[in-house]
């Protein structure tokens, strides 16, 4: 089923303005609110949890936390704490981390790549409430389980970006987060290489700037900077709320699952909500 969700973005807000956020969001009727975990800003699941205890029925994604920063076993402990506390309301994901970041902190790995093929199947078991035994390059556990797992483990997304990384997401995790700036043929070509890496059901997130109301396309624009791609205008969304919704249409004809709009840093967060809740009535209908 086609989903329109929207964005939180950590590092334009601080922590105390999430709460209102959060029941905007749920108000205007949108089923799921995304965040992130920007170095060095909010903590994910932290912020994760405040979202979902100020709302009823909204669905949060982190999409995503850093992979280096975190034991596998610590990240199966907080997404398992939140799962519970929230029962199929928590949509976790995993990610490379920017690595100028991961270097600041010492985390850098050399193998992103193989830190991901390690971490995920690892992650993915011990949510399931498995004994854990690993002894990988960069995941090393030793009969491990959870004390609290999740009675259902939720979906665990990882971010994609290059084609081996798509590929290898479509192997380990069960959803794929791709980032905003993306027309809807790069985003095509993603879809079938993550599609190329699993069998069966996968749920394939997309992030796309959007803007709303008057000089929308110019505000969108904007946000690519001084000398953004000749197709631009191909890799956002702008207008009314029926326009979005025509424009995301092209996303969903790509192979995604959810388009999660993401604002201008000008925008006005109650107003983007609302107008992005109807562009998700527009969707369904």
């Amino acid at each position: 089923m086609t989903r329109i969700g929207a964005i939180f973005v950590p590092h334009w807000y601080p922590p105390e303005d999430l709460p209102v956020a959060a029941r905007a969001a749920e108000a205007a009727g949108l089923g799921e609110l995304w965040l992130w975990e920007d170095c060095f800003v909010h903590s994910a699941y932290a912020a994760a949890s405040v979202a979902l205890s100020t709302t009823e029925n909204l669905h949060v994604g982190v999409g995503i936390s850093p992979m280096p920063m975190r034991n596998v076993a610590t990240s199966a402990m907080e997404i398992a704490t939140v799962a519970r506390l929230f029962p199929g309301r928590l949509l976790p994901g995993m990610g490379h981390g920017v690595q100028s970041w991961m270097g600041q902190i010492g985390a850098r790995v050399a193998s992103p790549l193989t830190l991901m093929r390690e971490y995920f199947p690892a992650l993915r078991s011990l949510l399931s409430g498995e004994t854990v035994s690993a002894s990988g390059r960069y995941v090393t556990l030793e009969d491990v389980t959870l004390g609290w797992p999740p009675a259902e483990p939720p979906v665990v997304y990882a971010a994609a970006e290059g084609p081996k990384t798509l590929v290898l997401a479509g192997e380990v995790a069960q959803g794929v987060v791709l980032d905003s700036r993306h027309t809807p043929a790069e985003i095509a070509t993603a879809v079938a290489a993550v599609r190329a890496g699993r069998e069966g059901e996968h749920d394939i997130v997309a992030y796309v700037q959007t803007a709303f109301g008057p000089d929308a396309a110019s505000r969108a624009r904007a946000a690519f900077g001084e000398e953004p791609a000749v197709d631009v205008d191909e890799r956002f969304l702008a207008g009314d709320p029926e326009d979005v919704a025509r424009g995301a249409r092209a996303f969903f004809d790509a192979g995604v699952d959810a388009v999660i709009l993401l604002p201008t840093r000008d925008a006005d967060l109650a107003h983007f909500y609302r107008s992005a809740g109807e562009v998700a009535r527009l969707i369904q209908n």
